[in-house]
């Protein structure tokens, strides 16, 4: 959420962000909310100190008319504070629901446009060439027996899966692989909780309600199953106030994670690549403001270096700001190479790297005390994939195919997986 403060002191910023993220928002009807919420603060303070005058001079001496006509004088008051309070707490709860819709401020470097105007920072690596015609990872996975598609379809529905044989353990070892590298950069191993309430999900910025929502519900429970690490990893530190000299935190959340998919479709959704449930390994840090750009760049190395072990080819996107979602200041992509999409191979998303400011955090109070203690301020929250395990599966399978139908292993999961090759059947 944005601090209301800024409607007044950056109105026009506000308003261009919702232009370039392509969202439908009035920032003069939330001015004017503002506006008039404050107006009616300041009516209440007046009235209630008012009563409080008029309450000490009800201890002087009167006479039991002049008391009579004071006690009146107060009950009414009483009453037009009441009617205030009332009044204030509606249109806080109005202006409240007006100002959550709004987007986080942009990045000056964030690229204007849709999903297809982001900016390639570097490609690192270059496609593989072939000799053989290449296969992607559906077919691979059929002729090695890792993947049953069907069976889940019977069990829980399309777009679910079951892994087997060596996926399980190369999604064992990526896992493994992706905690040991953010232990070695510092991070906390965290295991999460699948499920978060309703309000820990609304105040990172996730919709947990209607058409348009990716989250599932859990009926008569008050929960909801999330779609991300990052819920429970910013929800942990909900209502806390840090020391200054404790940040930043760096914490290394896995979970698994579980997604409607609404509305995906097509050929880039296939197989793997979008599913309603997988793990992931996700990357969160808590931090002073003047920390966060620095800790978006840090963030984004260790996912480079995660993806050049794996020896994938990627490139680095800046992602332009109709695509971006509401709580991200900025945000970076890697995508994969992968030989199997399309005609030819193309470019898939494989993890994304966020700096969200102080807007998650403002949403969920997570503060901190200044070693000046001079009051406290928002943190500022950035996320990051390590790995996503289900949609890793697909460049590993398809980079690292061989002519006989084998697989070969990247080096660094080879001694999490304890072989070097799958395959063939």
């Amino acid at each position: 959420m944005l601090d209301p403060k800024s409607l007044e002191s950056r109105r026009d910023e506000i308003a261009e962000s919702c232009r370039k993220r392509r969202v439908e928002a009035d920032v003069d009807d939330a001015l004017a909310r503002y506006r008039a919420l404050n107006a009616l603060k300041t009516e209440l303070n007046e009235a209630s100190q008012k009563r409080n005058a008029h309450q000490k001079s009800g201890k002087q001496k009167m006479e039991p008319e002049e008391r009579e006509a004071h006690v009146a004088a107060g009950r009414v008051m009483k009453e037009a504070v009441a009617e205030l309070e009332a009044r204030v707490k509606t249109s806080q709860a109005e202006f409240d629901e007006v100002v959550r819709e709004l987007p986080n401020f942009l990045h000056p470097s964030v690229p204007e446009g849709g999903e297809e105007d982001f900016v390639t920072l570097r490609t690192v690596g270059e496609p593989r060439k072939f000799d053989f015609t290449p296969r992607d990872h559906l077919e691979i996975a059929k002729d090695l027996d890792l993947v049953d598609f069907e069976s889940a379809s019977k069990v829980a529905g399309q777009k679910f899966y079951y892994l087997k044989n060596e996926a399980v353990l190369l999604e064992m070892a990526m896992q493994h692989f992706a905690v040991d590298a953010l232990i070695e950069a510092g991070f906390t191993a965290v295991s999460t909780p699948d499920l978060a309430r309703p309000e820990i999900v609304a105040g990172m910025g996730f919709n947990p309600r209607g058409e348009e929502t990716q989250i599932y519900n859990i009926p008569d429970h008050d929960l909801c199953l999330v779609a991300t690490a990052e819920i429970t990893l910013g929800g942990m530190y909900a209502d806390t106030v840090f020391e200054e000299a404790d940040l930043p935190i760096r914490l290394g959340g896995i979970s698994h994670c579980f997604r409607t998919e609404a509305g995906a479709a097509g050929r880039e959704s296939k197989g793997l690549y979008r599913v309603h449930q997988f793990t992931k390994t996700e990357m969160f840090v808590f931090c002073v403001p003047e920390q966060s750009e620095a800790i978006h760049d840090e963030i984004l190395a260790i996912e480079e270096r995660i993806f050049q072990a794996l020896e994938l080819p990627y490139r680095v996107i800046n992602v332009a700001s109709g695509d971006l979602g509401a709580p991200a200041y900025r945000k970076y992509d890697i995508e994969a190479w992968m030989p199997g999409r399309g005609e030819g191979g193309d470019w898939g998303e494989v993890t994304s790297a966020s700096n969200c400011t102080d807007y998650q955090a403002r949403r969920l109070k997570i503060r901190v005390k200044r070693k000046d203690g001079k009051g406290t301020e928002m943190v500022h929250t950035l996320n990051g994939t390590a790995i996503s395990n289900s949609r890793c599966l697909v460049p590993l399978l398809e980079n690292h195919q061989q002519a006989d139908g084998s697989v070969t292993i990247p080096k660094a999961l080879r001694p999490y997986v304890g072989r070097d090759v799958i395959g063939p059947r």
